[in-house]
């Protein structure tokens, strides 16, 4: 395992691949791990530098208490990849990585050579959505979202067909501290980036599935159709956690438009 000490919170992260390969970067979704990636990884062309991180308030990094900041979030993804030399990437966001990716091309875009925005959007629902749910949560903790989560999260048929996925992953969301997921939620929740992503002058492609209850096909279309020059995809049956549902599917768009902006 590897940690990062960014003074403020310890990141866990993880490295693959040689130090001199094209650098690809993984930001996960709220309530997961960067183990989401692996089924992705696992159908990638070897020769990648691939790093993968636990979000703030996620996995094996530190959870401060609430409350969050979409800047908190976008200043630990710039600070880790300044810690181990990572620069001219393709960041891959998933939901809120997603929106922490666009949040980092506005800033830090001597980091970046493109941006992958999959499942996620320049602003996702909204206020009083969040402040509901985290008021459930407050009071129920994490447990009390898990199925209508995974009902957004897993297309219908994933759910009656593979249900030891299903369970997996709502282990993992119900494991992740209360006080972390919280604080992020209350970030997306104060976090409108319309603006800034339409200032974005960088190849972007847009990842998005045909159920997904979340962030659903249309709202990932239009943000990433605001970057001019954009591309998008569609994964078909399949939900919020495309990357895990159709992980070979996922990684056959990704490889193109790596191969697309010189990545590979």
């Amino acid at each position: 395992m590897q940690f990062a000490d960014l003074g403020d919170i310890l990141v866990h992260y993880r490295i693959d691949g040689p130090d001199d390969g094209p650098a690809l970067v993984f930001a996960n979704a709220l309530g997961t791990d960067f183990r989401i990636w692996d089924g992705v990884l696992a159908h990638m062309p070897p020769g990648l530098r691939v790093l993968r991180y636990d979000m703030r308030g996620h996995g094996l990094t530190t959870a401060p208490e609430p409350p969050y900041y979409m800047g908190d979030l976008v200043n630990d993804a710039a600070r880790l990849m300044d810690h181990v030399g990572m620069k001219d990437a393709v960041f891959v966001g998933l939901s809120i990585g997603g929106v922490v990716a666009q949040g980092l091309a506005a800033e830090r875009l001597d980091l970046l050579r493109a941006v992958v925005l999959s499942n996620t959007a320049a602003k996702i629902g909204t206020h009083d959505q969040w402040h509901d749910r985290i008021h459930t949560v407050e009071h129920g903790g994490i447990e009390a979202l898990a199925e209508g989560t995974l009902e957004r999260w897993f297309a219908k048929d994933t759910r009656a067909e593979r249900p030891e996925l299903v369970a997996g992953i709502r282990a993992m969301l119900t494991r992740q501290p209360a006080g972390g997921y919280l604080g992020c939620m209350e970030a997306i929740a104060e976090t409108d980036l319309v603006e800034s992503t339409a200032r974005l002058r960088l190849p972007a492609l847009g990842i998005a599935a045909s159920e997904d209850g979340s962030t659903p096909a249309d709202l990932v279309r239009e943000t990433v159709e605001s970057i001019p020059g954009s591309s998008f995809h569609l994964i078909r049956r399949a939900g919020h956690l495309a990357c895990v549902e159709k992980p070979a599917d996922y990684a056959a768009a990704l490889e193109g438009f790596l191969a697309a902006v010189g990545q590979i």
